[in-house]
């Protein structure tokens, strides 16, 4: 009798398996866009994200350390699915419903508080450009956003006549639509200046727009898919306790 209910649970338990090993697969997938994005947010969001807040720089190296995190467990759900162990497969579910909370309550928060993140975007982006002094951190952010967006200023180019800098200097080269055109005389001057520097419209605040709905897809759409690799899991590592199921 035993043996006939073995027999009438492999199929299950070998249909879980196949099902749970291509999810560790996806699972691990997510894990390498994640350390990919982390990756990304550091060379390319890096000087940007500086300008929100000392700490938020950080926000890379989560990524990617959550990535790493998620590439291992993958691959430790591959094995423990292969191995057919009950106390793995729960452990791996254990660490999916972990992933999931700390994935919903980012996702959440992100979305809760986008209008926040960018109005502190807008004000610290502001008092950089008002306090530039071509030298320090913050001013080598803006230049470097100026520069690799195509934009200038925090609306327009009108926005650095407020700026310390722009008395005795005029507005900075970042700005230059062509850098060989574009010599400090003319950025000094009202007049030619607008001739020579970019005049894309709140092209700053766009640009976080569009990054921050992309990640906070992406993060919600990882968040919700963990719910079909804890069930698959759990339902695997119950089946094969109750049928004391062993691996050859």
């Amino acid at each position: 009798m035993v043996a006939t209910r073995q027999m009438e649970t492999k199929p299950v338990i070998t249909c879980l398996k196949t099902l749970l090993i291509v999810y560790s697969f996806v699972f691990w997938i997510t894990g390498a866009i994640l350390l990919a994005v982390g990756v990304w947010g550091k060379l390319m969001l890096g000087p940007y994200i500086s300008l929100i807040a000392d700490n938020s720089t950080n926000a890379p190296y989560v990524l990617i350390g959550t990535g790493t995190v998620i590439i291992v467990f993958g691959l430790f759900g591959c094995f423990a699915t292969c191995r057919g162990s009950p106390w793995m497969l729960k452990l791996y579910a254990m660490f999916l419903s972990l992933v999931f909370l700390a994935e919903l309550v980012a996702g959440i928060s992100g979305f809760v508080f986008r209008h926040e993140i960018k109005g502190t975007f807008r004000r610290t982006y502001t008092d950089a450009v008002l306090n530039y002094n071509a030298e320090d951190e913050a001013s080598r952010a803006v230049d470097n956003l100026q520069h690799k967006l195509r934009c200038c200023g925090v609306y327009n180019y009108t926005s650095w006549f407020a700026s310390v800098y722009y008395p005795s200097n005029g507005i900075p080269a970042s700005c230059c639509f062509n850098s060989s055109d574009c010599n400090p005389e003319d950025l000094r001057n009202a007049t030619i200046a607008p001739n020579k520097v970019y005049h894309q419209v709140s092209l700053v605040t766009s640009f976080m727009e569009t990054n921050m709905a992309i990640i906070a897809g992406v993060t919600f759409g990882i968040a919700f898919s963990q719910l079909i690799g804890m069930l698959l899991a759990c339902c695997l590592s119950r089946i094969i306790t109750a049928n004391q199921y062993e691996m050859v």
